[in-house]
Order: structure tokens, then sequence, then C-alpha cells
């Protein structure tokens, strides 16, 4: 991964949000960071890339977290503590690792908060589950949460979530490929430098 990019223009490759969000992260193989979430505006930029929130709700958010700088950091805090509850939680699906009870709550508590911030409407004479405006700084969180749980919970209808294989990576993403065999976040960038390692460690011999 580009260490010089910022969470307004790292890449999207995990298939779904709440990997996209653990992803926020720029390495987690053999080194870890650095972290695209330095602030709670970060986590707003975020959020509004991938549709978490509308502008309306992110001119809320920003105005809020000015409004209240400590509050602000507390709840990036509490964003980053579900992200790597989340890392946990899917990785056990690549590399069946034991799933930590208290990683489930934590995501359960946060989901729950954001259910609870959705009302019924109807839309096109369809009668679905509508987002509540963005009132309070734990929104994303919530509303992230309730993403992760669902996809958490339709491990029977996909494939399991995989972590890419490129040396100082480990993002995770869907595998959508054809196949079910991919093994890098982007072909382009850690699958193509795989294989000039392997080039040259052939030439090397």
């Amino acid at each position: 991964m580009d260490t010089q990019k910022t969470i307004y223009d790292i890449s999207l490759l995990g298939g779904h949000p709440a990997l996209d969000f653990v992803n926020t992260v720029d390495s987690r193989g053999g080194r870890w960071g650095p972290d695209f979430l330095k602030s709670y505006d970060d986590l707003v930029a975020w959020a509004r890339r991938l549709d978490v929130i509308d502008e309306k709700d992110r001119d809320a958010l920003l105005a809020k977290a000015n409004r209240s700088g400590s509050d602000a950091e507390k709840e990036l805090g509490h964003a980053k503590d579900l992200r790597e509850a989340l890392c946990r939680l899917f990785l056990s699906e690549f590399d069946d690792s034991q799933v930590s009870p208290n990683d489930l709550k934590l995501v359960a508590d946060m989901a729950r908060r954001g259910l609870s911030q959705q009302t019924l409407g109807q839309v096109g004479g369809i009668i679905e589950w509508r987002r509540s405006d963005a009132k309070d700084l734990d929104a994303i969180s919530n509303r992230i949460a309730v993403l992760a749980a669902e996809l958490l919970t339709s491990r029977d209808e996909r494939r399991p979530v995989r972590a890419c294989q490129g040396r100082n990576c480990g993002w995770l993403f869907l595998d959508q490929s054809r196949g079910g065999h991919r093994r890098w976040c982007s072909d382009k960038t850690c699958g193509s430098n795989a294989r000039v390692r392997r080039f040259r460690a052939v030439g090397a011999d």
C-alpha cells in the first residue's frame, strides 16, 4: 500500500464497507500502520465516501465535532476499538482463530444502537428500514456495526473473508473471483509486487 495516501484517496478493495473500514490501517502484515483515521474528520470523510452517511449527516457531525473536540476524539477511539474487533472477527474466517466473546459483544452493542436509530419508511411504494438523521457522534460507528453484523451473520451465504497475502499488507476482502482463489487485495499492487519478487528470486538462483 502507498503510505502517502490519505483517507480521501485510499483504495476501497474490501468489497464491503465493514471490510474497507478495517482497511483504514495501511498495513497489517509484517508491520502495522500507518493509521489513516487520524481525526474524527477523517472518520466522517471515510463514511461519506462509502455512503455510510449522506451530506446532511456529514455537515451535522462535523459541526458537532467542532463544538466538542474532546468528545469527537473519544468517539474516534471507540470507532477504532470497533475496527480492531471487526478485524479479529473477520480474520477468524480466514485463519480459523477463536472468536472473542468480547469482540462479539462490542459489535452487538453498537449494532443494537444503530438499529434503534432506524425507522420504517416507504420509498417508491416499498416499505423498508431507513436510517434516521445522524445526530450523535457515534452514528458512524453504530451504522458500521450494523453493516458488519449483517456480513458476519451471512457466512453460510457467501465465501469467507480473506486477508491479502502481500508483504506488509493484510487487507481484508470478499473473494468474488470466479474460481474463489483470490490471494491479493489488488492484483495490480500486491499481486504484481509478489510476482516481481518471485521473478527476482528465480533470477538470483
